[in-house]
């Protein structure tokens, strides 16, 4: 290493700093001399990272030994940060001290790993801590407001500081942009637009880039997206899923099968790929693939856990089941969907399917019984995450919502308390949910509902005091315990206010608007259906006994009756040819043109009954002489 030095600094001084590709080769000709020099490896390896040569820098270090490794932890965690090895990027600038750089490092890694807390920690940690480094704020503001965005994107909203953009925010187009993404997660679409299109404005008049560079820092911008690869795959994703028609699903199906591989660098984030996946199984349905959906999905649902309340493992077993049941709604989708719901009935997705095809169907008793079979199963069990799944604010949402199709308020009470007592012990409680809890056990005469309901609110408004619901619940809660809480009603808007422009007399006059009722025919109907939809035996139509005018029970019906009219013992024909005709059918009588006669033979005088039709020859004599 000490003659390879001297060697390498003769070489610099005929270079400048900015010139890394002399420096690279001042380098070489360096190692030439020296090849485990590591001083000599590190500047080359720092020439590399400079030319964007990542690859390169990364098989410089690993030739390079453990002495190289050693000295250039910062450097081998940011050529793995740029190849893609995101993980081990991560461990090695983690296990660096006292290094901003490494920091940087660490919270890009995290970030790209989508750790998008602990990347925000980092930016805040980084953010308070300054140092002479130019530029270093500008670019943590743009990276903390970019994890600020990821965090609303994954439904970690609560873990973001600042929620309203502000003035800093519209000083330059990657902040503006930022700040756009993030509004668009938080449902802002309208203060998204009004970002976006700031922050192209602003791309446009920056001065120290070029047409080319222009264009590419505002295509991600009008796509909200990312850009090359990806850029183009989520712009034919949202295009396809954007066309109001799909006259014919095998052209958006090749084209969304025709995108090439992604490289490790330039990866979609998890909520991205997602939808891509779930918009390919999708095309996939349209075009009677069932088989192959089965199948993916299938791998998809062995590998992660069943009752989870994931979007995304939900929608996988949604697909799954269209699969099965090959798209059927109604009696025949139900039919396909009840063996495999006993086979997984911890399954929330299916569930869900099987719930919304018995609303289709109008049988909202059969709904609710089998959510409430999925709910008792999460009740029995002992798992924290089951007991999470069991109140879940959609799964109590759904539930409570087909109680109130069938006007079962004592369940709904019940539910809505349940899920408040477990929810309000957590340290992050959906509010909407303890807000319809706490409206529900207001309306209960119980002391104890009342009680509940006290508490919910005084917790709600200690969150959030901001919020009129909250203070007209805490205020209505106590209106009969302490109704000299005057504080808080001051805050809520005044009545009068509220029905000034309300014709109180027009109302009276109107009445009171009264339920149809064939909605209320519905709703009893709904509730006797049973569960497994067997078809009832029909009934059998009971016919009037009929009876003659002249019938009398006293006298015994004649037993003949059933017995043709000219084989009773009493039928007499009329005439003298109906007499004779009758004798001819009696058993034993002689037919017409024969003669009965008995005569006695040799051998003991054996009787019998001559057939007619002797008198063959003579027809023949008869028919011979009319010729």
């Amino acid at each position: 290493m000490a003659s390879g030095a001297p060697s390498l600094d003769s070489l610099l001084r005929n270079t400048t700093l900015d010139d890394h590709e002399q420096i690279l080769q001042a380098c070489n000709a360096s190692l030439k001399q020296s090849k485990k020099a590591v001083g000599v490896l590190h500047a080359k390896v720092v020439a590399l990272l400079k030319l964007e040569r990542y690859e390169d820098a990364l098989r410089v270090l690993e030739d390079g030994g453990e002495g190289l490794k050693s000295v250039a932890q910062l450097e081998r965690s940011y050529a793995l940060y740029r190849t893609g090895q995101l993980r081990e990027a991560r461990n090695i600038a983690k296990a660096i001290d006292d290094d901003r750089g490494a920091r940087h490092v660490e919270a890009q890694a995290s970030y790209r790993i989508e750790d998008f807390e602990h990347s925000a920690q980092l930016y805040d940690d980084l953010r308070k801590t300054h140092a002479p480094i130019d530029n270093e704020e500008n670019d943590i503001r743009i990276n903390s407001g970019a994890t600020d965005a990821q965090l609303e994107w994954s439904g970690h909203g609560d873990l973001v500081q600042r929620k309203k953009p502000g003035r800093e925010d519209l000083e330059a187009f990657e902040l503006a942009y930022n700040a756009a993404c993030a509004s668009i997660a938080r449902g802002e679409l309208a203060q998204g637009e009004v970002l976006l299109k700031r922050s192209q404005d602003l791309c446009n008049a920056l001065e120290d880039l070029t047409e080319d560079e222009k264009f590419a820092e505002i295509l991600p911008i009008r796509l909200g997206s990312l850009a090359d690869a990806s850029t183009r795959m989520l712009a034919h994703n949202n295009y396809i899923s954007a066309s109001a028609e799909m006259k014919n699903p095998y052209l958006p199906h090749r084209i969304l099968h025709a995108a090439a591989p992604l490289p490790t660098t330039d990866n979609l984030f998890t909520f991205q790929s997602n939808r891509m996946q779930e918009n390919r199984l999708v095309l996939d349905l349209l075009i009677s693939k069932y088989g192959g959906v089965t199948k993916s999905t299938m791998r998809t649902l062995t590998n992660n856990p069943i009752s989870s309340t994931s979007s995304h493992q939900n929608i996988i077993s949604t697909l799954h089941a269209a699969a099965r049941a090959q798209c059927q709604l109604g009696k025949a989708g139900i039919k396909h969907m009840l063996p495999l719901l006993d086979k997984r009935p911890l399954d929330v997705g299916l569930v869900m399917v099987v719930v919304q095809l018995y609303i289709l169907t109008n049988n909202h008793g059969s709904a609710a019984t089998v959510l409430e079979s999925l709910l008792k199963h999460f009740e029995a069990s002992t798992s924290p995450n089951d007991q999470d799944v069991r109140f879940a604010p959609g799964l109590v949402a759904t539930i409570v919502s087909l109680y109130t199709l069938q006007g079962r308020k004592k369940q709904i009470k019940s539910e809505l308390a349940k899920a408040s007592n477990y929810w309000r012990d957590k340290l992050k409680p959906p509010k909407s949910l303890l807000q319809a809890a706490g409206v529900a056990l207001l309306q209960s005469n119980s002391l104890e509902d009342q009680a509940t309901a006290r508490e919910i609110f005084t917790t709600l408004l200690q969150q959030d005091q901001g919020s009129k619901f909250n203070t007209a619940g805490y205020v209505a809660a106590h209106a009969l315990s302490t109704p000299s809480i005057s504080d808080e009603s001051k805050r809520l808007t005044p009545t009068s206010r509220l029905i000034a422009g309300i014709n109180v007399t027009a109302l009276e006059g109107a009445g009171v608007l009264q339920p149809r009722p064939n909605a209320e025919a519905a709703l009893a109907a709904s509730r006797k259906r049973a569960l497994d939809e067997k078809p009832k035996p029909a009934k059998k139509r009971l016919r009037k006994s009929r009876l003659p005018k002249d019938y009398d029970p006293s006298k015994t019906p004649d037993p003949e009756r059933w017995l043709p009219l000219r084989d009773r013992s009493s039928y007499r024909p009329k005439g003298k040819k109906g007499r004779q005709k009758v004798a001819i059918l009696t058993q034993g009588g002689v037919e017409k043109g024969g003669e009965a006669g008995v005569g006695s033979s040799g051998r003991g005088g054996e009787g019998m009954v001559k057939a007619a039709g002797g008198g063959g020859a003579k027809a023949k004599n008869k028919k011979k002489s009319k010729k």
